[in-house]
């Protein structure tokens, strides 16, 4: 007799078999690219393999998308999900640059800054994180959402079926890192320390943030809080703080998703939705 839980294991083993199959697909034809724009093209379609794949295993198993969390929510779980990212990255690149490591409109920005030169040093500054904080999020979301109708779409509304939140957070972090795991070995998708080194740093950090995602999706049972955060991580802590950080020993070891410090700040995240996890709604009601 095929009991629920029994079901829902057989829909998770199936969810992942796809989603890394056509990863495999997409990793192979990113490292025979020929030029930027064509891995550009392939990166796009690996980032949603994971989203495809959970629509199509909830399709397989339910025969509808219920579930997958496409209702908005309570907009203050969205906003949270918008703001924490920047939190948490904030409290390590903040420091550094007050002890002199800040770099600020640095040659990541030498286009924009060539089209609007008269426009004063720290005014332009503060324009272009404004833009990056409404317009380039948005822009963002298009690159997380593959993702996310993966991850917290499908990955974790099921787990939660199983188990508790803490295996949950850890079960679908530890999958969020490893397939990660080729871009960081075979492309330049990592720090510039030894690659031991920007795979502990950066699979402590995905599992800890994993924890405060996971716990946003189910409290507000919406997917939508998984693209806002991870598109408020992705664009924050690479487009702002690593372009206006200055590259030295120091820098490069603490700071991108390769360093310590985004590993730490991942952690205390996680201890804080692990305290919160009471608050959660009960199993299976996703």
């Amino acid at each position: 007799m095929v009991t629920g839980a029994d079901r829902v294991k057989k829909s998770i083993v199936v969810y992942l078999i796809l989603t890394f199959a056509l990863s495999s697909l997409f990793y192979r034809l990113m490292l025979q690219q020929s030029s930027a724009s064509h891995g550009r093209f392939f990166g796009l379609g690996l980032i949603w393999c994971p989203g495809v794949s959970g629509l199509l295993t909830r399709l397989i198993f339910q025969g509808n998308l219920r579930g997958h969390g496409f209702a908005w929510g309570k907009t203050k779980y969205q906003f949270a999900s918008y703001c924490i990212p920047l939190i948490y990255a904030s409290a390590v690149y903040v420091p550094i640059w007050l002890a002199g490591y800040g770099e600020f409109l640095n040659l990541h920005l030498t286009p924009l800054r060539r089209i609007y030169p008269t426009i004063p040093h720290w005014t332009f500054s503060i324009l272009y994180f404004l833009y990056l904080a409404t317009a380039g999020v948005v822009m963002s979301c298009v690159w997380a959402v593959g993702e996310e109708l993966g991850w917290r779409g499908f990955l974790v509304p099921e787990l939660a079926k199983l188990t508790s939140f803490p295996r949950v957070a850890l079960a679908s972090g530890a999958v969020w890192a490893v397939w990660h795991y080729p871009s960081i070995a075979f492309t330049d998708y990592h720090g510039t320390g030894p690659l031991w080194y920007s795979l502990v740093c950066f699979t402590v950090m995905i599992v800890g943030i994993s924890f405060f995602m996971a716990w946003m999706r189910l409290k507000s049972r919406s997917v939508w809080t998984g693209m806002i955060a991870h598109a408020s991580h992705n664009l924050f802590v690479q487009a702002w703080f690593d372009s206006q950080t200055r590259h030295a020993r120091l820098t490069d070891l603490w700071t991108t998703e390769f360093g310590a410090g985004l590993a730490l700040s991942a952690i205390v995240l996680a201890i804080i939705f692990y305290r919160r996890r009471g608050e959660l709604p009960v199993v299976g009601q996703h």
